[in-house]
């Protein structure tokens, strides 16, 4: 996993807070990351359809669906995030030794089934119940 989807929840979240437009300037500056970043990781959310944008002096992105119903694996499946993967195998499958050859397709099915663990988790946590965490039910009134 790369930081893509700690930026993504947090924009979110802000976002969300935020009820308003907000701009990739004003996002990357509360999330502390460039704006170019903040755009690349806003990209994918955008064609999920998670935030709407508005072009022009006053363009930004805006929270465009229900905080509540908003869980963090939704996020993590719009960026196409992996929480567990092996970027290395031991071992060769075309090896005659069967651990040498097996070893590499039984540790993708282990980092499967943990990823999977990760994404059940994620289910449960919503962008909604993180600005609940954050503000402890606070109204938006509330700057950040």
């Amino acid at each position: 996993m790369n930081s893509d989807f700690i930026v993504a929840v947090h924009a979110l979240v802000f976002l969300n807070h935020k009820k308003s437009v907000v701009s990739s300037e004003a996002l990357a500056e509360n999330v502390c990351t460039n704006a170019a970043r903040v755009r690349k990781v806003m990209a994918p959310l955008k064609r999920a359809g998670l935030v709407e944008t508005r072009e022009g002096n006053e363009g930004g992105y805006r929270f465009a669906v229900d905080p509540a119903g908003t869980d963090l694996a939704s996020i993590a499946e719009a960026l196409g995030v992996h929480f567990v993967e092996a970027r290395w195998h031991s071992g060769d499958a075309d090896k005659e030794c069967l651990v040498a050859s097996g070893m590499g397709g039984i540790m993708d099915d282990v980092f499967a089934d943990l990823d999977e663990c990760c994404r059940e988790r994620l289910k449960r946590v919503t962008v909604a119940s993180i600005d609940d965490r954050i503000f402890g039910g606070a109204s938006a009134a509330k700057s950040a």
